[in-house]
């Protein structure tokens, strides 16, 4: 079977009980948690062969980590050993109107340390199929920029599919060095993730007059995207509606071949977890692109995925593919 590789930063993730400040806790619960090892872990559920690389240090906390991973069929044969510490983030969660809030503590973590020369390309993409990244990586430091276009360069040799999510962080770096770095990954990209938002803020395309439609400006920006850079196959993204911190809407697009398609949209009403919501989405189209489904089936499938991971607590979304076809379809699944 062929290996979707994923490649980025796994964190400690220290969450409050809902309910909870964090300036006020005595106690936090434990998890780890990263875009790409997300990813990663969702496609292993949903029947994928995946291989996460990433840099750890070597401690007992770093072994954890490997543990956790393994224990959701991700390889971790290509995890480097280095460095003094393993990056962290501290999740205030929400509740009603007071939304969630997120603290990091990364800074000279061993993976941001990591650089192009300690990379075995080689390696990596042995019998690899699609590679997924995220805008988080790049924006840890100015070498990781470096390394993902490089990395890029190396997939692109060996005719690998690249997906690449924004997934934009205002807390780690400024618009203008985003749009910068994205606007340098963007010519090797099959599958990108990113909204309206992303369109004019990063990348600088003209905002919309208001009496188009939501689907309309998505569907242009779509278009004059792949105008610019002909490379891209799909663009994917969700548009959230927030009515409190526990009651959302989802909804999911897919454009193909200048066709915007769209899932119905979802409403979430009892959210337990909302982080890891947007990786859920991403794997579930990468299992739809890989299964070659048709578009609607796949925006369907994938936008499904992301509502269940809603309500499961942690980073990664452990559901299979029959679990949320039956969530599509309305039956109750009985496990026997």
């Amino acid at each position: 079977m062929k290996t979707i590789v994923t490649f980025g930063e796994i964190l400690l993730r220290l969450s409050t009980e809902q309910g909870q400040r964090l300036a006020a806790t005595k106690q936090l619960q434990l998890n780890f948690g990263g875009a790409e090892a997300n990813v990663a872990i969702s496609l292993a559920q949903l029947g994928h062969h995946t291989t996460f690389v990433t840099r750890l240090p070597d401690n007992l906390i770093a072994q954890g980590v490997v543990n956790y991973l393994k224990s959701m069929n991700v390889a971790t044969d290509l995890i480097q050993f280095g460095g003094d510490r393993l990056g962290a983030y501290y999740l205030e969660v929400g509740a009603g109107s007071r939304n969630s809030k997120v603290v990091y503590d990364r800074k000279h973590s061993s993976f941001s340390q990591l650089t192009s020369d300690r990379v075995d390309y080689q390696s990596i993409f042995e019998n690899a199929y699609l590679l997924h990244v995220t805008g988080i990586t790049p924006a840890l430091s100015p070498q990781m920029i470096d390394l993902v276009e490089q990395l890029f360069i190396e997939a692109k040799k060996q005719d690998i599919q690249i997906s690449f999510d924004f997934n934009y962080r205002a807390k780690l770096w400024s618009q203008a060095e985003a749009g910068q770095a994205f606007k340098r990954l963007l010519p090797y990209v099959d599958i990108c993730s990113c909204g309206e938002l992303d369109m004019i803020y990063l990348l600088g395309y003209k905002k919309l007059p208001d009496q188009l439609t939501y689907e309309e400006k998505l569907e242009h920006y779509y278009n004059q995207l792949k105008q610019t850079y002909p490379n891209l196959k799909w663009c994917i993204s969700t548009k959230r509606e927030h009515i409190s911190a526990s009651h959302n809407r989802l909804t999911g697009y897919l454009h193909v071949d200048k066709t915007l398609y769209q899932s119905k949209t979802f409403s979430i009403d009892q959210i337990i977890d909302r982080v890891g919501g947007g990786d859920a989405f991403v794997a579930g189209i990468l299992h739809g692109y890989c299964k070659q489904w048709e578009p609607d089936t796949i925006v369907s499938f994938a936008t499904a995925a992301s509502v269940l991971k809603h309500t499961i607590a942690g980073d990664a979304n452990l559901v299979n593919e029959a679990e949320v076809n039956a969530m599509i379809n309305g039956d109750q699944l009985i496990s026997r």
